[in-house]
């Protein structure tokens, strides 16, 4: 790694935490996390091995594991092949792979200046998409 490249932190698969994590650097979860996960500018990762409880909020969220809680992003939530996610989505792209186990609801918002009413044009194309596996759902028009 280069200098000035950022670092990402990691929580192992025998760790387990009950509470409040906040941060301001990349975070790979692997182990237990229950409570919520707040890292405003940058991107949580929920490794294959990770077993989280916990409302989530962060610039860009990555699944590989199981998720209960909701996610609020600025950026781009990923769920990826192989991952469980109940809980509510808020963020301005997604996408979803394949064999990805997904329950709850989509709130997709634009990300530059003017919000978008739920229940409009991107919000219908969500439900409409939702049923394609692999489709990337986002803010463009």
């Amino acid at each position: 790694m280069a200098a000035g490249d950022s670092t990402t932190a990691t929580i192992g698969k025998s760790v387990q935490i009950r509470g409040e994590v906040k941060g301001s650097e990349d975070l790979l979860v692997d182990g237990l996390v229950e409570g919520t996960i707040t890292l405003t500018e940058s991107r949580l990762t929920i490794g294959a091995n990770a077993r989280v409880q916990a409302n989530v909020s962060a610039r860009d969220v990555v699944i590989q594991g199981t998720l209960n809680g909701n996610i609020n992003a600025t950026g781009r939530v990923e769920l990826r092949s192989g991952s469980h996610v109940t809980g509510d989505i808020r963020s301005s792209r997604l996408a979803i792979e394949e064999n990805a186990v997904f329950s709850g609801k989509v709130d997709l918002v634009q990300s530059s200046g003017s919000a978008e009413k739920p229940g409009t044009l991107a919000s219908q194309q969500t439900a409409t998409q939702a049923e394609k596996p692999g489709a990337l759902f986002g803010a463009a028009k």
